[in-house]
C-alpha cells in the first residue's frame, strides 16, 4: 500500500511479479501440483486490487473539486477501500471452493471475509502511514533539526496523562464485566491528534494496538475479537484524521501568515511601481531629446575624424537603447491591465530580457536567450504575462550557478516557454516554486495556460508554462 500510494499504481504489476516469485521460491506455489494455477491467482489477486483501488480513488481526487481531493482524505478513501476490494474479490472463490477454505455457509463466509478486510484494514492503517512519513521526510530533511524544548515536555506529559485515564477507564469496565468499551482509547486518541498533530496521534495509536492485539489473540469467540478489531480500526482511523487535521491546520496558519506578508509586499510594490511610474515619466522627455540629438550628432560626424565618429556613433547606441528601455518600463508601469491582443513570442521575450538585464548582470548571471521563430504567438495582455515570465526568470536568477536560459518553441497546438537553470552548489534547493511563481502560476492560468516545475537529477530545475498558440503572426 505504501509503495503503490508513493510510487503509483503503474507499479501493481512489479509487485505482483515479486509477490508471485517469493511465493514460488517458499514452495507456496508449484507448477508441478494440482491447483497451482489457483493458488497463482490467490497470490496475484490482492496487489491487482490494491492497485486498481488506489489507481480509481487517485483518479476521482484529481477531479473532484469536493473534500474528496483535500488532504489526507484521498490517502484514508484509499486505506478502507483497498482491504475491502481485496475481500471482496475472493468471495467468489470462498462461494465456489470451500474445500480451499474451510469456511462453510453463508454466515461463516461472511464472519470470515469481514475478518479478512478488518486485518487488512489494521495492517494498512498501522503500516503505511509510517512508512510514507519516513519516506517524506527521508527526502525533505529538514535544515534544523526538532529539539526537544518545554512545549514537547508539556505536550508529553499531557498526551501520557489522557490516553492513561482512558486505558485505566477501559480496563475498569472490563474488570467489572462491562467488556472493552473502545469510546475512553477513541477519544482519548482524537484529542492527542487534535491537540498536537498526527505524530503525536500515531504513537498513541501504537500504545493501544500493542494493548489490544495480544488480548485478542488469547482464546475468544470470533466475534468478540472481530469486534475489539474494528473498534481498534475505528480508534486508527479516527487518530489518524485528527492529527492529519491539526497539521493541515498549522499549515493553514503559515500559509495565512504567508499571505499576509506577500500583501504587504504588494502594497509596497504598489507604492514603488507609483513612484517609479512618476520618475519615467519626469525623464522620458528630456532623454528622447538626447537620443535625438544624439542621432544628428552621429550623422554630422560620419565623415569627421575616425575616433570623432566612433565616440558619437557610440553615443547613439546608448542614448537610443537606453531610450527603449524607459518607453518599455513607461508602458510596463503605467498600465495594470492591458487589452488582450495577438502577441509575437519573440517580442514578448525581447522584453523580459530588457527588463531583467540589470538583475542579471548584478548578480553575475549569464541570460541565454536563443534565437526564436518570429511565426509563434500568443493571446494574451502583453503586461501580465511579461511579469510571469519576469518572475520565473528571477527565480531562476536567486538560484541558479551563473546560467540561465531562456527558450520558447511550439508543441502541437502550444506554444512552450521554459526558463532552465542548474542549482548553485551554495544554495541549498528549498521545496514550492516561491512567491513570484505563485503569481506566475495564476497570470498563466488566468490565460488558459498551465506552469510546472521539475528538478532533475543532475541539479536542473526548469520552469515550463505552455500557452495556447495564436496561429502565425501575420
Amino acid at each position: 500500500m505504501a509503495l503503490l500510494w508513493s510510487r503509483g499504481s503503474r507499479l501493481t504489476l512489479a509487485v505482483m511479479v515479486m509477490e508471485l516469485s517469493v511465493q514460488t521460491a517458499a514452495g507456496v506455489i508449484n507448477p508441478g501440483q494440482s491447483g497451482w494455477l489457483t493458488a497463482v491467482i490467490g497470490v496475484a489477486r490482492p496487489a491487482l486490487t490494491y492497485g486498481l483501488a488506489i489507481y480509481l480513488v487517485r483518479s476521482v481526487a484529481a477531479r473532484s473539486r469536493s473534500s474528496l481531493s483535500v488532504a489526507p482524505m484521498p490517502f484514508g478513501l484509499a486505506a478502507v477501500t483497498a482491504p475491502v476490494a481485496a475481500a471482496v474479490a475472493s468471495l467468489p472463490w470462498s462461494l465456489l471452493s470451500p474445500e480451499l477454505t474451510g469456511v462453510v455457509g453463508m454466515r461463516q463466509t461472511v464472519a470470515s471475509l469481514t475478518g479478512f478486510a478488518v486485518g487488512d484494514l489494521l495492517g494498512v492503517l498501522l503500516v503505511a502511514p509510517p512508512l510514507l512519513w519516513l519516506g517524506q521526510s527521508a527526502q525533505n530533511r529538514p535544515e534544523n533539526p526538532v529539539r526537544l524544548t518545554l512545549h514537547h515536555l508539556r505536550a508529553l506529559v499531557e498526551g501520557s496523562l489522557v490516553l492513561s485515564v482512558a486505558i485505566a477507564a477501559s480496563m475498569l469496565l472490563e474488570h467489572i464485566g462491562l467488556g472493552v468499551p473502545a469510546a475512553p482509547a477513541l477519544l482519548a486518541v482524537a484529542w492527542i491528534g487534535l491537540r498536537f498533530g498526527r505524530t503525536a496521534s500515531w504513537w498513541a495509536i501504537l500504545i493501544v494496538a500493542a494493548l489490544v492485539l495480544p488480548y485478542t489473540a488469547t482464546d475468544m469467540p470470533v466475534a468478540d475479537r472481530l469486534a475489539l478489531h474494528m473498534s481498534l480500526a475505528s480508534i486508527v482511523v479516527v487518530g489518524y484524521l485528527a492529527g492529519s487535521f491539526a497539521d493541515a491546520q498549522i499549515r493553514a496558519r503559515k500559509d495565512v501568515s504567508r499571505r499576509d506578508r506577500m500583501l504587504f509586499q504588494a502594497e509596497r510594490l504598489k507604492t514603488l511601481r507609483a513612484m517609479s511610474v512618476a520618475v519615467i515619466h519626469e525623464i522620458s522627455q528630456p532623454l528622447s531629446t538626447l537620443a535625438i540629438e544624439a542621432k544628428h550628432l552621429h550623422e554630422i560626424t560620419v565623415s569627421a575624424d575616425p575616433e570623432i565618429a566612433k565616440t558619437a556613433a557610440l553615443i547613439d547606441r546608448k542614448a537610443e537603447a537606453l531610450a527603449t528601455l524607459v518607453r518599455r518600463l513607461r508602458r510596463f508601469g503605467g498600465r495594470s491591465v492591458d487589452e488582450p491582443s495577438t502577441l509575437p513570442v519573440s517580442a514578448l521575450i525581447d522584453t523580459v530580457a530588457a527588463l531583467t538585464s540589470a538583475e542579471t548582470k548584478a548578480a553575475r548571471v549569464t541570460l541565454d536567450v536563443p534565437a526564436i521563430d518570429p511565426d509563434l504567438a500568443v493571446v494574451g495582455q502583453e503586461i501580465e504575462l511579461a511579469q510571469a515570465i519576469v518572475n520565473l526568470v528571477r527565480n531562476a536568477v536567486q538560484a541558479c550557478d551563473g546560467h540561465v536560459s531562456l527558450f520558447a518553441h511550439r508543441e502541437d497546438d502550444q506554444v512552450v516557454v521554459t526558463v532552465a537553470n542548474r542549482c548553485s552548489d551554495r544554495t541549498t534547493p528549498q521545496p514550492g516554486m516561491g512567491v513570484g511563481a505563485l503569481v506566475a502560476r495564476a497570470i498563466i492560468e488566468a490565460h488558459g495556460g498551465t506552469l510546472d516545475r521539475v528538478s532533475q537529477p543532475n541539479g536542473v530545475t526548469r520552469a515550463t508554462l505552455a500557452l495556447p498558440s495564436a496561429g502565425v503572426v501575420a
